[in-house]
């Protein structure tokens, strides 16, 4: 049996990947601070095993707390396969250097680039003793390869989960596991990351009225059209383990 773990799972295309997969007959561990109650209806209504935790990615310690817990439960029931999509977010803060304050800089860090650092660690180290097999998806951006105003953390933290998810590839290879690491670029997706950065300041932001215009002209993409691309790559058995994959390249 496989079973799913998403992190930023009530929304966006976290929501849409959960949604994607109980359809495939795929057991779902939802991680994020509020509950979706249609992905556990949908998911109980399919027969399916589902739980949700509650969890503060920006908190080192309720992060090694609550994914020891999941881990801990995945792994009792000896499962095929997990598969860990490390998807949750946060691109504040938008502001030049020179004006960041701290508290959102520290925060930016710990949920894009330590909290999946954190968790595929403790899930490559728990599939050490078993048979199961670790998939891990970190969700990264396009802002890891280009540098964009008043993004530096973001981008920052993006590259460096590339960076991570390459070297941890190399390790798996050099280890002889069955686990494989991928980052995946959804491209500039209709979710509420995208009202954040439309709510930014000019001064802070220098393309802001680009990413106006992208939804004003519907130049954005739906979420479940990413997750479609995205899960039908996972499932495929194709996977290159370390590689960065673009959306582009799968929708083509």
């Amino acid at each position: 049996m496989k079973y799913a773990v998403i992190t930023g799972a009530s929304k966006g295309l976290g929501a849409a990947i959960a949604k994607r997969l109980i359809h495939e007959q795929i057991s779902i561990v939802s991680v994020s601070r509020t509950e979706n109650k249609e992905i556990k209806e949908l998911a109980l209504e399919n027969d399916l095993y589902y739980k949700h935790y509650s969890c503060n990615l920006s908190l080192e310690n309720e992060v090694q707390e609550v994914f020891m817990e999941i881990a801990h439960s995945l792994f009792q029931k000896e499962p095929h396969e997990i598969l860990l999509f490390n998807n949750a977010g946060v691109v504040e803060p938008i502001e030049t250097v020179g004006n960041l304050d701290q508290t959102p800089i520290i925060s930016n860090i710990q949920v894009n680039l330590i909290a999946p650092i954190l968790i595929s660690n403790l899930f490559f180290n728990k599939a050490q003793s078993t048979n199961t097999k670790v998939q891990v998806i970190n969700v990264s951006s396009g802002a890891a390869v280009r540098p964009i105003e008043g993004w530096s953390v973001y981008c920052s933290a993006k590259a460096g989960i590339n960076m991570f998810t390459q070297t941890a590839a190399l390790e798996q290879v050099e280890l002889k596991t069955n686990n494989t690491i991928i980052a995946f670029s959804p491209g500039i997706m209709d979710t509420n990351m995208q009202e954040t950065i439309r709510s930014s300041s000019k001064t802070a932001f220098r393309d802001l009225e680009k990413f106006i215009e992208y939804k004003e002209k519907n130049m954005l993409l739906a979420a479940d059209v990413v997750a479609d691309a995205l899960v039908d790559l996972v499932l495929s058995g194709n996977v290159e383990s370390g590689k960065v994959y673009n959306i582009k390249d799968l929708l083509e």
